[in-house]
């Protein structure tokens, strides 16, 4: 079990490095959604947070911003969280 909870946090600090962005306004909003949010995370939403993170850095941007929908209705929660950060 302790190996599964390593891989875990492993995978866990991937996805908050892969976090840091090259525009400021999105290195907020996910710096905040981390703080109140990572904790919780849990293998749907690290997996729904990864598509998002291999999305440019306009495109997230802009779905962030509510300027452009969402293409995977599955990441829709997971937005909106993101959002509410």
């Amino acid at each position: 079990m302790k190996e599964c909870e390593a891989v875990r946090s492993r995978e866990m600090q991937r996805l908050r490095w892969r976090s840091r962005r090259g525009l400021l306004e999105l290195d907020i909003v996910l710096g905040r959604f981390w703080a109140e949010c990572g904790e919780e995370l849990d293998d749907s939403d690290a997996g729904g947070l990864a598509k998002l993170l291999a999305m440019p850095d306009n495109d997230l941007l802009d779905l962030v911003m509510g300027r452009r929908d969402c293409p995977d209705p599955a990441l829709q929660p997971l937005l909106q969280r993101l959002k509410a950060a």
